[in-house]
């Protein structure tokens, strides 16, 4: 089962934190989202064999971008999360 690394900076001077504003409606959406029993839920579906799978935690949360900002196609989806600093 993969799982997230969150990276603090990534590149000297630049952090995440100080880019996406404070009122950001994703902001927001984490402070209430929690999903920590999400892992242990789904531990029984993942092998453990083969390659590592996508953190469910980071899937679930960038399905719910998809949603919010109307973005239908995955592909797109991952485009669009490479592209938007707040999508991370």
């Amino acid at each position: 089962m993969g799982r997230q690394v969150e990276v603090a900076q990534l590149f000297y001077e630049f952090s995440l934190e100080r880019h996406v504003p404070t009122g950001h409606l994703l902001r927001r959406i984490d402070e209430v989202l929690d999903l920590s029993w999400l892992r242990a839920e789904l531990a029984p579906f993942y092998s453990c064999t083969g390659r590592p799978s996508i953190d469910p935690d980071l899937m679930i949360r960038k399905l719910l971008v998809g949603y919010c900002y109307g973005i239908r196609s995955e592909r797109r989806l991952c485009d669009e999360v490479h592209l938007n600093l707040g999508y991370r």
